[in-house]
């Protein structure tokens, strides 16, 4: 979904659409209790992405409801399922709606030139909540009916943008007057608008000119009238199965993990394909299946379609002439265990060993929000299989987690020639400002035309936004940018990317140079090791004591390296103002200058072994 913009491939400006295509799953929905209950164990996780972690996982408690497809429907007829969250709407249902992949959709369309072009049109559309959430809400009546469950009317069926056949049965049931979707999609068309639910302490003014989503009391609901939301979910759920047409559920939004990709790189699928015995398992002594290291893309599709050395071999259970998949796996798989073999990497007899128990969990774990749900998750999951597999002893992965701030810089691009965008370096554009200093735009220096602007965004080889660190280090030093890195935001927040924050870096390390310099020039001294001490003196030594206390919680317990370091800038401004130059007085600045050199040695480990 990142990769596609306005319907095209980022890169290549090729029309991308939505295909069915036979794939490998990792079943991890089989442990989508465990990894949601599993979040109350992670004490030292941020709560933003344990949130993330269960709203991804999406536990739902609801009811499963039947729509038969005929009036006279019997028990075992075929059904047209749907799943909600709010059985006590039912009686306010006035159509359902199903993806344009439904097996219903396509029937309708096989007799159905206009809406067969619908579900074309939908198969581009893109896929994310966020892109359905925003994106115009359109449909087509598919001609077809189902009956609804207790009154036994009948509702139109239509197809819908909005409905995702990933989701559920890829069906809905309708019920405008409570759900904001479906009332902007029944306003749109003209579809029927019903009220069943209102709230507990007042009437509900119709017509409705919004959707009344909240909890209240059912009305016009036959038995159900009186009830509320909570009382007649419930009992919707009862009255249903005992008419054999629904039944009280609980459904996860989490989707087993798709991990086949079509690509040469990547540790392939170990499986054979024979025409006798269908698809076999490469036995274990041979594994594991190794890539051809001699195949170069051409953009023409995966080479090892084409590559026979790879391809042809024997069936392991028949030795017929058989066909090797050629679907490699998701990097993520890769990368969900890589931490564990880390402990035992000389281990060529088995993917880990004793050691792991020693060494995992992970104490501390360092990664960018972007792998909230994807990475970590399966990470979870990968660790909790091979608990279960006896190959390990822990439940979870990583004890404490950071998740990083991204860097980000200006983003430059033009539509390149075939539809694609393609992208420019910051220090490719002759930039323009306003009179604050923000950017407006700019040109290319190469052809001196202009070039669309796309704001600030995380550096990335593909937004080729990216800031060579080399110059830096060449006029300014590696500690010059450690340093800006470190105090320009707390790690966890995003970092603006600013040569005149780099400066200011520089700047700090030239002064705290000095200082150091001045003092040395006038003789080393002994720290201060007790004595009598004026105000001035023991203002300085309190504010550098408060300061060790604070570096040390800040580099500790809160990884909150900015504020350690204006802390120390603090210190060494109150030591600026020091006007004595008494023995005593030096005494005490020996002693603060030292402990600034370690406390800001993990920061600038280069210019403080120099000054040390």
């Amino acid at each position: 979904n990142e990769q596609v913009i306005d319907g095209r491939g980022w890169r290549t400006g090729a029309l991308v659409e939505k295909r069915e295509i036979p794939m490998y799953y990792m079943n991890i929905t089989k442990y989508a209790d465990e990894l949601l209950q599993a979040l109350d164990t992670l004490p030292g996780w941020p709560e933003r992405v344990k949130t993330m972690q269960a709203n991804w996982i999406g536990k739902s408690e609801g009811c499963e409801i039947h729509f038969p497809y005929n009036a006279e429907h019997k028990p075992g007829d075929p059904v047209l399922k749907v799943f909600t969250t709010r059985a006590d709407t039912l009686y306010g249902a006035t159509y359902v709606a199903v993806a344009p992949e439904h097996p219903l959709a396509l029937k309708a369309a096989a007799t159905n030139s206009t809406l067969a072009a619908f579900i074309e049109e939908c198969k581009r559309g893109g896929v994310t909540e966020a892109e359905l959430a925003t994106q115009e809400k359109k449909g087509m009546d598919t001609g077809l009916f189902v009956y609804h469950p207790l009154t036994n009317k009948p509702l139109a069926v239509w197809t819908a943008n909005y409905v995702l056949m990933g989701y559920g049965e890829g069906a809905v049931m309708a019920v405008p007057a409570h759900d904001e979707r479906d009332f902007e999609f029944s306003t749109k068309y003209g579809l029927p608008i019903k009220a069943v639910v209102k709230p507990k302490d007042s009437e509900l003014a119709l017509p409705l000119k919004e959707a009344f989503v909240d909890y209240g009391i059912c009305f016009d609901s036959d038995d159900f009238d009186g009830r509320t939301t909570e009382e007649a979910k419930h009992k919707m759920g009862v009255v249903l199965k005992a008419l054999q047409l629904g039944d009280l559920r609980t459904t996860y939004r989490l989707r087993d993990w798709g991990i086949s990709r079509q690509r040469y790189w990547g540790c392939p699928v170990p499986i054979v394909h024979c025409d006798a015995c269908g698809a076999v398992p490469v036995p274990d002594d041979q594994l594991p299946v190794k890539l051809p290291d001699n195949l170069v893309p051409d953009g023409s599709g995966n080479p090892l379609l084409k590559t026979p050395a790879f391809l042809n071999t024997e069936c392991p259970k028949c030795n017929k002439p058989a066909r090797r998949e050629t679907d490699t796996m998701d990097t993520f798989v890769d990368s969900s265990w890589y931490y564990l073999r880390f402990a035992c990497a000389d281990n060529d007899q088995a993917m880990v060993d004793e050691r792991v128990n020693y060494w995992l969990p992970v104490d501390q774990y360092i990664g960018g929000i972007e792998h909230a749900i994807l990475h970590l998750l399966y990470s979870r999951f990968w660790t909790k299989v091979m608990r279960d597999l006896g190959l390990v002893k822990i439940d979870e992965p990583f004890a404490k987690l950071l998740t990083q701030g991204m860097v980000l810089n200006d983003i430059f691009s033009r539509k390149g020639e075939t539809g694609g965008i393609e992208y420019y370096n910051p220090a490719e554009i002759d930039i323009e400002q306003d009179a604050q200093g923000r950017t407006l735009g700019g040109k290319l220096k190469a052809d001196g035309k202009t070039v669309d602007y796309g704001g600030m965004g995380t550096m990335s080889k593909s937004k080729m936004n990216g800031v060579d660190p080399q110059a830096i280090i060449n006029e300014y030093g590696a500690d010059t940018a450690r340093l800006f890195m470190m105090f320009t935001s707390p790690p966890e927040q995003s970092l603006e990317w600013s040569e005149e924050g780099v400066v200011g870096s520089f700047r700090f390390l030239k002064r705290l140079w000095r200082i150091v310099a001045e003092h040395v020039e006038q003789g080393v001294v002994a720290r201060y090791a007790g004595g009598a001490l004026n105000a001035e003196q023991k203002a300085l030594r309190f504010e550098l004591h408060r300061t060790l206390q604070k570096v040390t919680d800040d580099y500790g317990r809160r990884q909150q390296f900015n504020t350690a370091i204006a802390a120390v800038m603090e210190l060494l401004n109150l030591l600026g103002k020091l006007t004595d130059k008494s023995p005593t007085a030096r005494a005490v600045a020996q002693e603060v200058l030292e402990n600034t050199v370690l406390m800001l040695s993990p920061i600038v480990p280069h210019a403080c072994e120099a000054l040390w």
